[in-house]
């Protein structure tokens, strides 16, 4: 018998973190990333974001490994995108991502933030917001590869 429960966050932004993600398509865009998270097998607990970026709360399923996800999220996503209209034709979503394990107990207050990301975002960007992250997850990182 196979016991098996990873909650994950993923959290990737637009290309040059260029504010797309707004009206009138942040909750089409949402649906869709949690539909492709379905399709998968794998469970979104919630999905949300900012006009520059988003945050995937999943339960991730013992079928796709977690690259994979993400790959087919984005590049299933960004074609969704850019058939939305003339404005999204340049919509990119950067070249990484980041993935941080969530403790179950914890999904409440995961979803509580990622449900109130505009408004945390009124006084935090995102690059401090990835930065809080990778410091609270103790991640070894270079600066050169994170933000060009």
């Amino acid at each position: 018998m196979n016991t098996y429960r990873v909650y994950v966050q993923r959290l990737f932004s637009t290309k040059d973190r260029y504010p797309f993600i707004n009206e009138p398509i942040n909750n089409e865009l949402f649906n869709y990333l949690g539909g492709t998270c379905r399709e998968l097998e794998c469970n979104p607990v919630i999905v949300g974001g900012h006009t520059d970026h988003v945050h995937l709360l999943i339960l991730l399923s013992q079928k796709i490994a977690l690259m994979k996800l993400i790959e087919t999220i984005k590049s299933h996503s960004s074609g969704w995108v850019k058939g939305k209209g003339r404005q999204y034709k340049s919509f990119y979503w950067q070249k990484g991502y980041g993935a941080f394990s969530v403790n179950p107990t914890q999904i409440d207050v995961v979803r509580n933030y990622i449900i109130n990301q505009n408004e945390h975002h009124k006084n935090k960007s995102f690059k401090d917001e990835y930065s809080a992250f990778l410091k609270k997850y103790n991640v070894a990182y270079d600066a050169r590869y994170v933000w060009d």
